[in-house]
């Protein structure tokens, strides 16, 4: 019977991985050969406390693999060929002994088993939950992560009456198709041409800027969640309402999705906004958080000394392969910018998300940046073809910690419309 017990135990720890300590994990949490992955909601690694844990935030020197990237409806192929890419990045490999620390065995046991079949199979289990020692080890947040909110947070405050929640996307209520048939129940639509009105999309004056949240019914003084289908948008009017001065300016990661994959209802129909009289400023109180061409200019002129010009568009935006948008024929880069990576076209942003469209993990950027050559350390202004991928970016900056980051609004739109303004193309440093 014995022989049949231990037996037993030896081949659940093959097929299922091992359980390891706090004592074992602290000896190799610096072995660059022990790779700690945290399991669970994306939030949660952020900094946000959904488990009822003693400590917040991510052990530190820990990646993430969060169990919702395993939802089918995130995996299709090119999703899929991501995820392998994402393996590679985060040292997630067959020659690595692999620890998966979170609080439900049925997701680390799910992710194990999507790593083996990816090859990966020294594999470790470490549950915070199971092991009352967890909060001896190191953990940490992102400096700003509660501007960065997850679905359970917004439906708590959205029950206290202490936010007001809108969705953002572009079009009128006519064209906004997945708004009318399902949204957060309260939230008005907002058309993203009030903030960049057609025909060419740049953003809109401090005056008018101003009117718009008046008659959506936003003052300075507000807490302001917003959301979308399409996340960007959402991002792109986070800035701009931080620009005008919104105290307290905050994101749904994840969008539309991350509200029905918590089990939250959604309505249908129209939920119409209700205008105030006064924002409580005529104009924008941070006026430093969005630059103008005259203003990028002399960002470029300081030559990287303390800011650096980043370009958040695609590898053929940025070598003038193609321009990106219709409305746009002009085509190359801000001569003296740095390439900051994005997506593979102008309506996606990869590098910077995790598939289900959460942020993805502040390392994993700041190692993007250092080998493009972008100090985080220094001021970034971020520039795009009009201001979304650029101003999603910046908010991310911020979630991380920066305070001093801006955005190029207008971006490669006005550069390129101005004639007199110089411009390259063609491949860099032999690349």
């Amino acid at each position: 019977m014995k022989k049949v017990l231990v037996l037993i135990i030896i081949l659940s720890s093959i097929l299922f991985g091992k359980n390891i300590t706090t004592n074992e994990i602290l000896e190799k949490i610096n072995n660059p050969n022990w790779i700690l992955v945290d399991t669970r909601d994306t939030n949660e690694y952020n900094g946000w406390n959904l488990s009822n844990l003693k400590t917040t935030g991510h052990i530190k020197g820990a990646t993430d693999f969060s169990y919702n990237w395993l939802n089918k409806k995130y995996l299709d192929n090119k999703n899929e060929e991501i995820l392998k890419e994402r393996l590679l990045e985060k040292g997630i490999n067959s020659e690595k002994n692999i620890i998966l620390y979170g609080v439900s065995e049925t997701n680390m046991e799910q992710i194990s088993n999507y790593f083996k079949k990816n090859g990966i199979q020294n594999i470790y289990f470490y549950n915070l939950k199971n092991n009352e020692d967890y909060n001896k080890l190191p953990f940490e947040s992102y400096k700003n992560y509660e501007i960065l909110v997850p679905a359970s947070w917004v439906k708590n405050a959205m029950d206290k009456k202490e936010v007001k929640v809108f969705e953002v996307s572009w079009g009128s209520l006519k064209d906004a198709a997945v708004y009318v048939a399902g949204h957060i129940p309260g939230a008005p639509h907002i058309n993203t041409d009030s903030i960049e009105p057609p025909p060419k999309w740049m953003i809109n004056t401090d005056e008018n800027l101003i009117k718009f949240a008046e008659e959506m019914g936003i003052s300075k003084n507000d807490s302001i969640v917003l959301y979308g289908d399409n996340v960007m948008a959402s991002y792109r009017l986070a800035i701009i309402l931080k620009y005008l001065g919104v105290k307290d300016v905050r994101v749904l990661n994840g969008g539309l999705d991350a509200w029905k994959d918590a089990g939250y209802e959604t309505e249908m129909g129209i939920v119409k906004s209700t205008p105030i009289k006064d924002f409580g400023s005529k104009k924008p109180i941070n006026k430093k958080l969005i630059l103008n061409e005259q203003e990028v200019k002399k960002v470029l002129k300081d030559n990287k000394n303390s800011q650096i010009l980043v370009d958040i568009r695609s590898y053929k935006e940025r070598i003038g392969e193609e321009s990106g948008y219709s409305y746009m024929d002009r085509k190359g880069r801000i001569p003296g910018s740095v390439w900051g990576k994005a997506g593979t076209k102008s309506t996606t942003l990869e590098d910077y998300r995790n598939i289900d469209n959460t942020m993805r993990n502040a390392n994993e950027i700041n190692s993007m940046w250092l080998e493009l050559g972008i100090d985080p350390n220094k001021e970034l202004t971020f520039f795009c073809g009009s201001g979304w991928r650029a101003a999603e970016v910046l908010f991310y900056s911020e979630v991380m910690g920066a305070n001093n980051n801006s955005l190029y609004s207008n971006g490669w739109m006005e550069w390129s419309e101005n004639k007199s303004n110089p411009i390259e193309i063609g491949k860099e440093n032999g690349k």
